[in-house]
């Protein structure tokens, strides 16, 4: 708290040496916040990309995950995919916007697929890791106990995959979560990016931070109260 009362303090004395163009204060910001509240023009689009958002998310998740195991089991797998996941996360997100437009045009399609493929090599590499890293002698103990494939991928291979892929997957919600924004800035006519395109075009700054307000503050409810309590769910020991 302290922390952002220091920043408030500061935007605050930096909008007093700028004009409210270049740096609205934080009254004008909230007073812009208010407006959205009031109108009715930010759940609609919070709604929207948390939606397109989700979609690609989960696709990227399980298409991810899928072959990351894959990937971590076989060597022939992880040798055929492994460099074009490494060529995908070198691509800047914003030249996927730009083939999604070309692809797609504007609108969902694009918006999600540059999700989907911004997210998938992160997923992927910490699948793959997981699966790679397990305990060579955990392995040894199960076969001491004559446990079965399905025993030990469910007591040995999963737990030590979550504790690289649940971070993986905060870590990587919080990519789509941004580049969902920035493609609906570019490609989109619904959702929060649209109205900061609107914002931009009106030079309407204060309207700006405002919505960068909106999408941070629904960030961070879904970080507290669904990926932090799914993390210490599934991994009770580490809450221990």
């Amino acid at each position: 708290m302290v922390g952002l009362a220091l920043a408030v303090a500061l935007w605050g004395w930096g909008s007093t040496q700028l004009s409210s163009i270049a740096l609205p204060s934080p009254v004008e910001t909230a007073e812009a916040l208010a407006r959205l509240t009031a109108t009715g023009a930010a759940f609609p689009a919070l709604l929207e990309t948390g939606l397109r958002v989700i979609a690609a998310f989960s696709a990227a998740l399980a298409i991810g995950a899928g072959l990351g195991l894959a990937a971590g089991f076989a060597v022939p797998v992880r040798a055929a995919i492994g460099p074009l996941v490494t060529m995908l996360l070198a691509v800047p997100p914003i030249a996927w916007v730009v083939l999604a437009l070309i692809w797609f045009g504007t609108g969902s399609p694009a918006v999600m697929f540059t999700v989907f493929i911004a997210v998938l090599p992160i997923i992927f590499l910490a699948a793959v890791e997981g699966v790679r890293t397990v305990d060579p002698e955990l392995s040894e103990m199960a076969k001491a106990f004559r446990m079965t494939r399905r025993q030990m991928l469910r007591h040995v291979t999963l737990p030590h995959l979550g504790s690289y892929l649940l971070p993986a997957c905060i870590t990587a919600f919080g990519i789509a979560w941004k580049v969902c924004v920035m493609a609906e800035l570019l490609s989109a006519r619904e959702g929060v990016g649209s109205g900061l395109a609107d914002a931009r075009a009106n030079l309407d700054t204060a309207e700006t931070f405002a919505w960068l307000i909106i999408v941070v503050s629904a960030f961070l409810l879904i970080e507290a109260l669904v990926l932090r309590p799914a993390h210490r769910w599934l991994q009770p020991w580490r809450a221990a």
